[in-house]
C-alpha cells in the first residue's frame, strides 16, 4: 500500500460532483494518502494558500472557477508554479482540449471514468519525480485559447441537446422520465459553458484595450 510521507504533503482533490469526489477520496485514503478536498477552483486556491499540496487532482468543468482557470492561476504564481496537476475530465476530451491543457501547464490528463490501474501509478510517478518548471501563458494568450475550447464545447453541447430533444419526442411516457435527467444535465452544462464563455469574451475585450 502506497503511503505519502509527511514531508511530501497532501493530495488536493477538486471535484464538484459529490459521488465522484467521495469515491476518489475514499480510494486515495485507502491507499494511504493524506487528502484535502475542494468543489471548485476558488476553494482550492484558499486551501493551497494555507498549505501547499504535493499534487492536485482536478476536474475541469466546475462552478465559480474551473480547472483551466485554476491551473492558469497556479502557474502565474512562482510559489505554486511547479505543483503537478492531474486533469480528470469526461467533457473536455478532444485532442485540442488535451493540447491546450498541456500548454497551460497541466502535468497529466486522464479521462473519466478513471482507470484506477493507470491512475495510481501516475500519482506515484509524479510524487517521486522532480518538479518540472512550467512557464505560464500571458493573460491574453490564455483567454484566447480558452475561448476557442469553450466555443468548440458549446457547439458540441448544442448539437447533443438538439439530438436529445428530437429523440425525446420519439419516446413513450415511461422512457421520457428516465431520459429527462440526462437532458437536464446536458442543458445545465451548456448553460455553464455559455456563461463562462461570456465572461472570457469580456476579459479578452478588456485586455485588448490595455
Amino acid at each position: 500500500m502506497a503511503t505519502l510521507p509527511t514531508q511530501k504533503g497532501y493530495l488536493l482533490v477538486v471535484e464538484d460532483v459529490p459521488d465522484i469526489l467521495t469515491l476518489l477520496v475514499a480510494t486515495l485514503k485507502f491507499k494511504g494518502y493524506r487528502v484535502a478536498t475542494a468543489t471548485n477552483g476558488v476553494e482550492a486556491l484558499e486551501i493551497i494558500q494555507k498549505e501547499r499540496p504535493a499534487l492536485i487532482i482536478t476536474d475541469i468543468l466546475m462552478p465559480k472557477m474551473d480547472g483551466f482557470s485554476l491551473v492558469h492561476r497556479l502557474r502565474l504564481d512562482p510559489a505554486t508554479r511547479n505543483i503537478p496537476v492531474i486533469f480528470l475530465s469526461a467533457t473536455y476530451v478532444a485532442p485540442e482540449d488535451k493540447e491546450f491543457a498541456h500548454t497551460i501547464g497541466v502535468t497529466r490528463f486522464i479521462e473519466k471514468p478513471v482507470d484506477m490501474e493507470r491512475f495510481f501509478p501516475e500519482i506515484d510517478n509524479l510524487l517521486a519525480g522532480e518538479a518540472q518548471e512550467t512557464r505560464p501563458l500571458d493573460e491574453l494568450q490564455f483567454y484566447e485559447g480558452y475561448k476557442k475550447r469553450l466555443e468548440a464545447k458549446l457547439r458540441h453541447k448544442n448539437t447533443q441537446i438538439a439530438r436529445d430533444q428530437h429523440l425525446f419526442e420519439t419516446l413513450d411516457e415511461g422512457q421520457r422520465q428516465a431520459f429527462k435527467t440526462s437532458m437536464q444535465n446536458a442543458i445545465r452544462e451548456r448553460d455553464e459553458i455559455q456563461a463562462l464563455l461570456n465572461e472570457i469574451r469580456e476579459k479578452i475585450a478588456t485586455l485588448s484595450k490595455d
